[in-house]
């Protein structure tokens, strides 16, 4: 009875072809079959190694057809070995469905470490963080993308993750928009690479040097957020404020739609909350004109004074504004009835 194969799962170079192990050479040179996502590309490496093992394609879309064939030649004896276009295979590459299948059937998974550009960029990043969360690739679509960095908002803590060059710029904007433009962060581009890049700044100034060059919107990338050190922007009081201007001259609908293109928060939320303002403003000029009414003798200071220190809710203060003057103090009805009044009309 054969003995049953082994699956190494080989980390390879992720720019550098000289980034490789000896133990990863050693492997690839003994196992019976190379399993890689690209073939054409690895066979740049085994050339230059001297690697004669035959190649076999294991993608995205063709795992599901391939894990049954390397299942049966890792249970007739064979060994193989994964590997992927750049750095370890499973993360955010290809293997995973392979690797779960093996332990299910009992067959010896093998880790054989390699290169990172996780770890690279986080070794030159230059921030320091006790936790670090790894995200793989942001969302693709602009909607997901946008309520993965909402929540992401909330967590204090460094996080990492791998974005395609053509999404760069705007994962970016998405960022500044919804961590803050003060945020600090790491792009690191082209990892090992002849045009390798490490730059360290806030959100808001990556953004300005990205537009501005181009070229630093090519290659692969690795993007390092300390989210710990983000002064957050107050969402509200944006869509508030845009509300407001919007709702002297539209109606809550209209206004809502309108911030929801904006901002790109969600319409009913901002219609809820346009009906709420618009209520208000309402109430304030009601209450405002109550007030007219009653002090209508006294001083306009006073009136300003008395105003704002009753829409506050400071009891003594309008105590003592009541007694600065006994001229006028006949024509008002007492405190007790001036509260009455205003609560009556909405405050």
């Amino acid at each position: 009875m054969n003995k049953e194969g082994r699956l190494f799962i080989v980390g390879t170079p992720i720019g550098n072809l000289e980034d490789i192990s000896i133990r990863a050479l050693k492997i690839l040179k003994d196992v019976d079959l190379i399993a890689a996502e690209d073939t054409r590309h690895s066979r740049k490496l085994t050339e230059k190694y001297g690697i004669s093992t035959p190649l076999t394609s294991f993608r995205h879309h063709n795992q599901k057809k391939a894990v049954p064939k390397l299942l049966k030649q890792l249970s007739n004896g064979s060994d193989v070995a994964l590997i992927c276009d750049a750095g370890t295979p499973a993360i955010s590459d290809p293997g995973a469905l392979l690797v779960s299948a093996a332990h299910q059937q009992g067959i010896p998974v093998v880790p054989i470490p390699g290169a990172s550009a996780l770890t690279a960029a986080l070794s030159a990043c230059g921030i320091a963080f006790d936790e670090m969360l790894f995200l793989g690739f942001l969302p693709p679509k602009r909607s997901h993308r946008r309520k993965k960095l909402e929540q992401l908002a909330n967590e204090s803590k460094c996080f990492v993750f791998f974005e395609a060059p053509h999404r760069m710029v705007e994962s970016l904007k998405d960022m500044v928009e919804l961590l803050g433009a003060e945020c600090p962060a790491v792009i690191a581009r082209e990892m090992t690479k002849i045009h390798e890049t490490i730059r360290t700044d806030d959100l808001g100034n990556l953004l300005k040097w990205v537009l501005a060059d181009p070229n630093q919107t090519k290659g692969e990338f690795v993007m390092i957020v300390d989210n710990s050190g983000c002064t957050k922007p107050n969402r509200e009081q944006d869509a508030d404020r845009i509300l407001e201007i919007m709702l002297v001259e539209l109606s809550p609908r209209q206004a809502a739609q309108l911030t929801s293109k904006i901002l790109g928060q969600k319409r009913n939320i901002l219609y809820r909350r346009a009906i709420e303002l618009k209520n208000h403003s309402r109430t304030s000029k009601q209450w405002k004109i109550e007030f007219k009414f009653w002090l209508a003798p006294w001083n306009w200071i006073i009136e300003h004074m008395l105003f704002q220190q009753l829409r506050q809710g400071e009891n003594s203060v309008v105590c003592e504004l009541l007694n600065i003057s006994t001229k006028h103090k006949r024509q008002m009805q007492s405190l007790d009835a001036i509260w009455h009044k205003v609560t009556v009309t909405g405050v």
